[in-house]
């Protein structure tokens, strides 16, 4: 089956939107989604967003998330933003609507100048929501890796995600840690694991390795989970410019009960066709 697919990135997360709202296909099995991920077999991806027409007139699409591993996510910061901008371009004017997605509804706003802000939903600290395996909640634990013990942070964003303070970004181990925490027996969904500096109340650096693909170029919801348990430590302002290697969004989060707000771009690269 030809099925026409649109390349998109989020501050460099690359992203493949699927739109089938006036079609239909079987999503494909995990080793053919791998291939697809695979630039050497397929066209490549961070994420695949598998766009649909939901049954609820409320909202302007539902949207599944698959990892480069072929894995099914619950949710993605910059690839909703990519979904949002597809649609708001086929309309050929900036709006706004509600997307409807594994980890609930999700507001979109899309402004004249391209950029995309997006609710992300409340965070969850509960470790048992998350899920992360600890006696009580609280905002920082101690986590035994491989003899080494490392103080993190821990949250949901609609995904699980650990979080480590360094001093420096550039020298964090992403790629000797990463995979070791995503994989840790404490996380039994496994993790993303989120490195970040914070330079000072409004600015913060981070480097992610998202569960299932490794370290990307950015990570929309890493973001949020990095800005929100630094606010539960005191250290963040309520809006917060997060620098990642892809480039920069902006997460902002009043507390209590209200959602999470991620800005960033949404660019299109090209267009082509997969068979499935």
């Amino acid at each position: 089956m030809r099925i026409a697919y649109t390349t998109m990135h989020g501050t460099g997360n690359k992203i493949l939107d699927v739109d089938l709202r006036e079609g239909n296909a079987s999503i494909p099995s995990p080793a053919k989604l791998r291939d697809l991920g695979d630039e050497s077999t397929g066209p490549g991806f961070d994420q695949l967003m598998w766009v649909c027409a939901s049954s609820d007139p409320t909202y302007a699409a539902s949207y599944r998330i698959f990892n480069a591993d072929g894995s099914e996510v619950e949710q993605c910061g910059n690839g909703v933003r990519c979904v949002a901008s597809m649609l708001a371009n086929q309309s050929g004017h900036a709006q706004s609507f509600l997307l409807h997605s594994p980890a609930g509804p999700i507001e979109a706003r899309v402004d004249d100048d391209g950029l995309v802000s997006v609710s992300m939903g409340l965070p969850e600290f509960d470790p048992a929501e998350i899920p992360f395996v600890a006696e009580e909640q609280a905002d920082r634990y101690v986590l035994d890796v491989a003899g080494r013990h490392f103080e993190v942070c821990t949250v949901s964003m609609g995904n699980p995600h650990c979080i480590l303070h360094v001093e420096d970004v550039d020298a964090a181990p992403v790629d000797e840690l990463g995979p070791v925490i995503e994989q840790h027996d404490r996380f039994p969904q496994r993790v993303n694991v989120g490195f970040a500096h914070i330079r000072d109340r409004g600015n913060m650096d981070l480097r992610v390795y998202e569960r299932g693909v490794g370290e990307t170029d950015a990570c929309g919801t890493g973001a949020c989970a990095a800005v929100v348990t630094g606010q539960a430590l005191g250290l963040l302002d309520d809006t917060v410019n997060v620098k990642l290697p892809g480039g920069q969004v902006v997460v902002s989060w009043r507390g209590d009960d209200e959602p999470v707000w991620l800005t960033g771009n949404a660019e299109f690269i090209s267009e082509g066709i997969m068979y499935l």
